[in-house]
């Protein structure tokens, strides 16, 4: 009897706590980081998250809660330019055109072409102009102005990472859908004309491209995930010869003079986030973070604002994902829990 009244007891107390409410929508967005969470490949679940970091405050589902509907399906990339946010949704085919101040949606952008998705990948920007790689072999050409599609350019089989260095833009073309035959290019495009000028063999399965800041391109190679190893390749943007690097790499992120390189083994699970010097071209640190506290490492991000490093933990990809902010100089200092594979950030003031 005295057991039947304690678990009643219990079962009352219980039903009376509440969960711990999720900060408001900020009304205007400064002094935070803005995470585009990639979700899973046709579960329509990407969204949006922001961090408030003058109260470590975490909003998740920002996008949803500003704009009353869901982003889409599969975020791919997402980057500011103008006062505006772009973010690439691959598999809903759509660009997302946001305020950058507030969340609110400006325009939904199709992707379609001749009735068929264009399977948009990542984006950057030149001039008045963003240029968006498209998995059906084009780079597509955006009016930031008018947010309508100008030109199609285009280039090699399954384009993805792309970047500007003095008037060319250098595409990586990875021909990832026809894998094990994969593409090995590079297109180069002057942006006077929209045309390509040529392709550099770098090799198999070319992925993200990054420049220096002397305007030298740099391109993640990732083989063939076994016999053939993930390494960078370095192009000189002039005379296009390139240079191939001996160390193990899955992504590149630019901290002044210096690369953070990431690289995730995918046979056990481990990671590693190494220091390179541009202008010496050395690794200087093979481990420049102790990553011991990160389940998947899925990007890594320097914030030149506050001179903090970010890397963005997958966590499995089945879990929702964490930010783990680092001193520039490698030291933990703490976690953000966010949405589902954690992918991009933007840095406010």
């Amino acid at each position: 009897m005295h057991f039947t009244k304690l678990l009643l007891f219990i079962l009352i107390l219980s039903s009376c706590k509440k969960e711990k409410p999720q900060p408001e929508s900020p009304d205007v967005l400064s002094n935070g980081i803005l995470v585009l969470n990639e979700g899973l490949f046709q579960q329509n679940n990407s969204s949006i998250s922001w961090i408030e970091l003058s109260s470590d405050a975490v909003t998740n589902d920002l996008f949803l809660n500003t704009n009353g509907r869901l982003l889409g399906d599969t975020g791919n990339d997402m980057k500011a330019y103008g006062g505006k946010v772009y973010v690439v949704v691959n598999n809903s085919n759509t660009i997302e055109v946001l305020n950058k101040r507030t969340g609110k949606s400006i325009k939904q952008i199709s992707m379609m072409y001749g009735g068929n998705g264009k399977q948009p990948r990542s984006i950057t920007f030149y001039q008045s102009k963003a240029y968006i790689t498209c998995y059906d072999g084009y780079v597509d050409v955006l009016d930031t102005v008018s947010l309508s599609i100008v030109q199609r350019i285009k280039v090699g089989s399954n384009p993805e990472g792309l970047a500007v260095s003095g008037a060319r833009l250098f595409v990586s073309n990875s021909g990832g859908l026809n894998y094990p035959n994969v593409d090995s290019t590079l297109s180069v495009i002057d942006l006077s004309t929209y045309q390509e000028i040529t392709r550099v063999t770098v090799g198999k399965n070319p992925g993200g491209v990054r420049t220096d800041a002397s305007g030298d391109v740099y391109v993640i190679v990732r083989g063939n995930y076994g016999s053939i190893p993930s390494r960078m390749v370095k192009v000189d943007p002039n005379v296009l010869t390139t240079q191939a690097f001996s160390f193990d790499a899955s992504s590149v992120e630019v901290m002044g003079d210096h690369f953070l390189i990431t690289y995730f083994n995918y046979s056990n699970n481990s990671s590693q986030v190494k220091l390179f010097n541009t202008v010496s071209e050395t690794l200087e640190s093979e481990n420049y973070l102790a990553t011991t506290g990160i389940t998947t490492l899925y990007g890594v991000q320097y914030d030149p604002l506050r001179n903090k490093i970010f890397c963005l933990d997958a966590m499995s990809y089945t879990n929702t994902g964490y930010v783990r902010q680092y001193s520039s100089s490698g030291i933990f200092e703490k976690s953000y829990h966010v949405g589902l594979n954690p992918s991009k950030l933007i840095f406010y003031e």
